[in-house]
This record gives C-alpha cells, structure tokens and sequence, in this order.
C-alpha cells in the first residue's frame, strides 16, 4: 500500500476534566473498560503494561455478540502529555491478524500508528482538550468508519469522566448508566474502607438496616453468603403489606466481589443477575453495581417502576450506617 492510499485520521475533542484524570482514562486498564470502543460496545478485557516497549491488548465486544482485540506497542509515554503506540488488529492470544480475520476491509495495514496528545486547554487545568492522530488509515469509507468509532468512544469516555468528576468532587450520589438494552450500571463512591463497605453488604444483621426505601421494614429472613447459597428478605410497610424477594450467591471474592441473582416473589420467573464490584478509590471505595435483565421489558419495567429512587435512598442509609460503623 502506497502513502497516497493512506491518510492521516485526526480527531481534537475537549473534555470536561482535569488531564491528570484523562490521562488515567487512557492508561489504566479498570477505566478503559469503562469506555472503550463504539456505541453499543463494551470493553470486557484491558491489559495495559504503561512502559517503552510495553503491550497492551484490548478487546471491544459488539451488541451482537463477536469480540474484536487490538495490540500494541507502547514507543513514547510522556505523562501526563502524550502516548505513542503502534496499533494492530489481533486475536484473543495477542497474535497480529489482519483486519480480513474480522471481516474487514484487506486495505487495512497491519500496523498503525497512535499519537494522543493531552493538553490543558487554554491554561485551566479543569478541561483537557485531546489531539489523536491515527496514522496509516486506508482512504475512503475504511477512515470514515474509524472517525466514526473514534468519535463514539470519546462520548462514552465524556460520560465516563462525568461519573469520575462527581467520585473526586465529593457529590455522593449514584451514576445510573445502560451499558446494553439489558443493563443498568450503578457507581456511588462511600467514605469508608472497602472491607467495611463489603462486610455492610454481606452481614444479615447490617443488611436489615440499609436495604432498600426507609418507608419499609426489612427483615433477613435466609442469607448463606457462599456460592450456591440462599438468600430471602421480607419488607413490610407501614401497613402490614409484605414483599418478598430471593436469590441464590453464585460468586464470593471478600472484599472484591460479590455475585447473586435477584427475584421479586411477586412476579416470579423474572430473575435479575446482580455483580457488585468494590474498589479501593483514593482512600475510599467506588461501588459499581451491574444489573443484568433477561429482556429489555424486564429493565424498563424494573427500571420505571421507581428502582433509580429505590437504589438511590438504599445507598443514602448505606452511607449513613457506614458512618456509624467506621
């Protein structure tokens, strides 16, 4: 391929964010998952290794369902600055294949050049503005689609600093997200230590004081925190009407994960996989909690009959009894 079938794609975004905490978007594998590929996309597997001469190997999972890698090479790291990395389309051993192993365009070399620089703009270090050159893009529909994938990750990655800027500036309240038609995102940051934010989250008798809206009455009815464990809760309101909800733990991973399906007694059939992630952040700890529905109806449905409120004040008592507890 010839120079003059390829170009140079450049894309200049401004974002709404100190760089230092745009750089760590780039550079650190946890917060790229949060944002990297197109719309629709998510970003299931991120191994960084942030030296000269260092891999990365990344994977962007489609919405119907095919998983895409790319590798490369980091050849210049000035932080927080400016990231040189060769680019490749790869295999999920990290192997360089052609664009043609996902079906695309031969046109495609197999290997591309990077350029990010990370700039304050306009001397406040409160907005970050980026310069990305791709170099090497073939001509034509090929490049046009690449701006196109390029542009819908910088708008997850804006969604995703908005969440981090709330995390850092101390305004404690949830970020609802729909990584999919089937999911809710939860993150709310809590001003305790993640082990103490773990033990609220598995101790049926710190449970009963926490969960769910304060107009109800929550009573831990079965809680064998292990996998393959039951669980079963009752709420009761101010007038004696009670509502029953069970699950079963598939996963346990003190105090880093915690797994189990969720199911309203009152309409049954309807389960709900429920993974909360607890993250050391800065001195204090990032819950994310993902919500994944069997259909698109269920989450609507769960999601419209008042679940942003119910999380949210469920959260509001989380961080009261924390605390308590600290």
């Amino acid at each position: 391929m010839t120079k003059e079938d390829t170009r140079d794609l450049i894309i200049i975004r401004l974002f709404d964010a100190p760089r230092e905490l745009v750089w760590k978007a780039w550079t650190e594998s946890e917060r790229v998952m949060r944002w990297w590929g197109p719309k629709g996309f998510t970003s299931p597997v991120s191994k960084i290794n942030l030296r000269v001469g260092g891999e990365y190997l990344n994977c962007m999972h489609s919405p119907d369902g095919k998983d895409y890698w790319s590798k490369g090479v980091f050849r210049e790291i000035v932080a927080p600055e400016r990231l040189v990395m060769t680019d490749s389309f790869a295999d999920e051993n990290g192997n360089t294949v052609p664009a043609s192993y996902y079906g695309m365009s031969k046109d495609f070399p197999l290997e591309m050049l990077i350029i990010v620089m990370f700039e304050e703009y306009d001397g406040n270090d409160g907005k970050t503005k980026i310069t990305l050159r791709h170099i090497g893009m073939p001509s034509g529909a090929d490049s046009e689609g690449a701006g196109q994938g390029w542009n819908e990750s910088f708008d997850k990655l804006a969604e995703y600093l908005e969440t981090e800027k709330s995390i850092v500036s101390g305004k404690n309240v949830p970020k609802f997200e729909f990584p999919s038609d089937r999911e809710v995102l939860i993150t709310r940051i809590f001003d305790a230590p993640r082990e103490l934010v773990f033990k609220a989250s598995t101790n049926p008798d710190l449970i009963s004081q926490w969960w769910g809206p304060k107009r109800y009455t929550t009573t831990v009815e079965k809680m064998d925190v292990k996998p393959g464990g039951v669980w079963r809760f009752i709420q009761s309101d101010q007038v004696g009407n009670k509502y029953a909800f069970n699950g079963v733990y598939r996963e346990i991973v003190p105090p880093e994960r915690e797994v189990h399906t969720f199911e309203f007694e009152g309409m049954p059939g309807h389960v709900m996989l429920e993974t909360s992630t607890f993250e050391e952040f800065e001195g204090k700890t990032k819950l994310t909690v993902t919500d994944l529905f069997q259909t698109v109806e269920d989450r609507d449905g769960m999601f419209n009959s008042g679940m942003k409120e119910g999380a949210t004040e469920s959260m509001d008592r989380l961080e009261e009894l924390l605390k308590k507890q600290k």
